[in-house]
C-alpha cells in the first residue's frame, strides 16, 4: 500500500517526503482545489520546487482539482489542468466529468484520480470513470464500512484509495450544502467549507463565541480549546440543551486495521489535512510510515505499538480517535 501524504505548502511536502511518504497531494492557489484558504497551496514556482524536490527522493505527487467549474470559470479549470500536466505531476485527482473528458482528451498520458468530491461509493460508478475517462485510481468517500470496502474492490477496474487518518466528514464528500446555504459558497464550487472572510470570533458575556455569516456555530468557555468553526461540528441548542448534534469533532484512526485494509487489496492509505501545519504532516506521517512498514513485515502478528498512539492522539481533531465508518457492526 501505498502512504499518500497532505501538502498545503512546500514545507509541508518537503517534511511529509522526509518521513516516509510514497505520494504527497497538494493543490493550487486558487479555487480549483477543495482547500481553497489563504497562506494555502502552490504557486507555479513552489509547484515546480515541490515536484523537483518529491521525485528526488523517489515521491509522486498529485494535484487536486476536485472542485466543479461552472460555465463562466471553465478555462481556469483546464488551465490548471494544463498546468499540472506541464510541471510533470505523477497524477491529477479530479471530480467534475466534463474536467476529466478534457484531462483524457488533451493528456492522455496524465494520470487521473477520482476525487472523494466525486461521492462515488459503488463499483458500477467507478467502473465507469474508467471506461470513459482511464481513471486509474478512485477515492472513496468516509461512509463505507471495511465490508462494504473489499466487496467494491473485489469487482473495480480502478485502484481503490482510502483514508486512513484526520478529520471525519459527516456528509458524502461532493454532496454538502450546509455552507452555501449559509454564506453562499460552498466546497463544491468555492474550495472552502467554511470561506475565512464568513468566520467571525467574539468574546462575549457567555464566552467566546464562532460564527459562520453571522450563524452562531459554536460558544466556549473560560480554558475550553476553540476549533475552526465548520457548521457540520458546532454545538447546538436541541431540547433545551446544547451539544454536537450533527458530528462530534474526531479524527479517524485506521491504524488498527491496517492489516484487514492491505488483506482486502486497498492500494494507498490517504491521510487527510492540506490544511494542517508541518508539525501535523510530519508526526502523522512518520507514525504512519513505521506503522505500514511493520504491516508489510509481518501483517499476522501487526500491533500497534503505544509509542504510536500519543502523537495521533495529539494531532486529532478533539482530541478524539474513530474508526468511523469503517466498524459498523450493526449493519
Amino acid at each position: 500500500m501505498e502512504l499518500v501524504c497532505p501538502a498545503g505548502t512546500l514545507q509541508a511536502l518537503k517534511v511529509a517526503v522526509d518521513n516516509g511518504a510514497d505520494c504527497v497531494y497538494t493543490g493550487l492557489r486558487d479555487q480549483t482545489n477543495a482547500r481553497n484558504f489563504a497562506g494555502l497551496n502552490f504557486g507555479p514556482e513552489d509547484l515546480v520546487s515541490g515536484v523537483r524536490y518529491a521525485h528526488s527522493k523517489g515521491a509522486k505527487v498529485f494535484v487536486a482539482v476536485n472542485t466543479y467549474p461552472q460555465p463562466d470559470n471553465w478555462e481556469r479549470w483546464c488551465a490548471a489542468i494544463d498546468q499540472a500536466a506541464a510541471l510533470g505531476v505523477d497524477a491529477v485527482i479530479v471530480a467534475d466529468l466534463g474536467l476529466m473528458a478534457y484531462a483524457a482528451r488533451e493528456h492522455p498520458r496524465l494520470r487521473i484520480h477520482l476525487s472523494v468530491q466525486g461521492s462515488a461509493t459503488s463499483y458500477e460508478a467507478i467502473n465507469f470513470y474508467v471506461r470513459r475517462f482511464n481513471v486509474a485510481r478512485a477515492v472513496l468517500p468516509r461512509v463505507l464500512t471495511l465490508s462494504q470496502v473489499q466487496r467494491l474492490i473485489e469487482r473495480c477496474d480502478a485502484e481503490v484509495e482510502v483514508f486512513g487518518f484526520g478529520s471525519l466528514c459527516v456528509m458524502a464528500e461532493g454532496r454538502c450544502s450546509l455552507s452555501s446555504y449559509v454564506t453562499g459558497e460552498g466546497p463544491n464550487l468555492h474550495g472552502a467549507c467554511s470561506p475565512a472572510k464568513a468566520v467571525r470570533w467574539q468574546q462575549t458575556p457567555a464566552g467566546l463565541e464562532s460564527r459562520l455569516n453571522g450563524v452562531l456555530v459554536d460558544r466556549y468557555g473560560d480554558g475550553e480549546k476553540a476549533a475552526y468553526p465548520t457548521l457540520c461540528k458546532g454545538r447546538y441548542r436541541v431540547g433545551g440543551e446544547p451539544y454536537y448534534a450533527i458530528e462530534a469533532p474526531s479524527s479517524l484512526n485506521t491504524l488498527e486495521l491496517l492489516p484487514q485494509l492491505q488483506r482486502i487489496g486497498v492500494a494507498a492509505i490517504k491521510i487527510e489535512g492540506r490544511q494542517r501545519g508541518p508539525a501535523y504532516v510530519a508526526a502523522v506521517t512518520r507514525v504512519f510510515r513505521q506503522a505500514m512498514d511493520a504491516c508489510e513485515r509481518d501483517p499476522g502478528h501487526f500491533r500497534v505499538a503505544g509509542e504510536w498512539r500519543v502523537p495521533l492522539d495529539r494531532c486529532s481533531e478533539g482530541q478524539q480517535v474513530t474508526l468511523g465508518p469503517y466498524d459498523r457492526p450493526w449493519r
